[in-house]
């Protein structure tokens, strides 16, 4: 991926999107913790970060800690609470954002800013069904359910074949102005996967009474935090339950 390249790509889709005749731009704007600032989108009812989350900051103005190295084994933590940069690498933040534990995302000193918060399943659920029911899929198919064109950014997923999928057409991509990045994951054993590939993002919502781990498939019989997905090579979001300790991306919600 040509970062550089992405990233003026991302930056450029921003100006067009959220600021029409470059005016009252400061008022789709949030700050977080960090000094952060995060350009928003409505879709329905709802109010959205347009922006994956990169602060090191609670909403408190703690920090939130990392691992050194960033691949350190954290399977034997019983809560842990870290935020990365892909790879460890600081450069892919501005663009992709951090990957954050789960235990960050539910934590109650609140890594959204103040007056926004990390979404439950329900709350996503809520958004794909407002596209579901608003024309938001692709062509005619699937009862309206492939909606993860709409969603995702018009630029750095994985080429596919498959009409409708992320990686497929990409200028087609993005008519929400979600900007969905396919910015990978943390998994088990602290490897970083799926660059390009996938974009996953914490809900604050536990469920389940098991979850199998990415890498080994391995059955843990836990609860498992819910997230949401969006493939290179698929039309759908997704939402399943999987390991509290993994890195995933964040995308917050603004309060009602």
């Amino acid at each position: 991926m040509n970062m550089k390249r992405y990233k003026g790509i991302l930056i450029f889709s921003c100006i067009i999107l959220y600021c029409p005749g470059f005016i009252n731009c400061q008022k789709k704007t949030v700050k977080d913790a960090d000094g952060i600032v995060y350009h928003t989108i409505t879709i329905g009812k709802q109010v959205w970060m347009a922006e994956n989350l990169r602060t090191t900051r609670y909403s408190n103005g703690d920090l939130i800690g990392t691992t050194t190295p960033a691949s350190l084994d954290i399977e034997l933590e019983s809560s842990p609470r870290y935020q990365w940069a892909y790879d460890g690498d600081e450069s892919n933040v501005s663009v992709l954002g951090r990957l954050y534990t789960w235990y960050v995302a539910t934590d109650s000193r609140n890594v959204c800013p103040a007056g926004w918060h990390v979404p439950t399943d329900a709350e996503w659920t809520e958004l794909t069904d407002y596209l579901i029911n608003n024309g938001y899929g692709f062509g005619d198919g699937y009862k309206g359910m492939d909606i993860a064109k709409s969603l995702a950014f018009t630029s750095g997923w994985v080429q596919d074949d498959t009409p409708g999928s992320a990686g497929n057409d990409q200028q087609s991509n993005n008519r929400t102005g979600f900007n969905a990045l396919p910015a990978g994951a943390r998994v088990e054993g602290g490897k970083f996967i799926d660059l390009g590939h996938v974009g996953d993002w914490w809900t604050a919502t536990e469920k389940g009474k098991a979850f199998m781990q990415v890498l080994s498939g391995t059955i843990v019989n836990a609860p498992g935090g819910v997230f949401c997905d969006i493939y290179h090579d698929y039309c759908y979001v997704n939402s399943y339950n999987t390991n509290k300790k993994y890195g995933l991306s964040i995308r917050c919600l603004k309060d009602k």
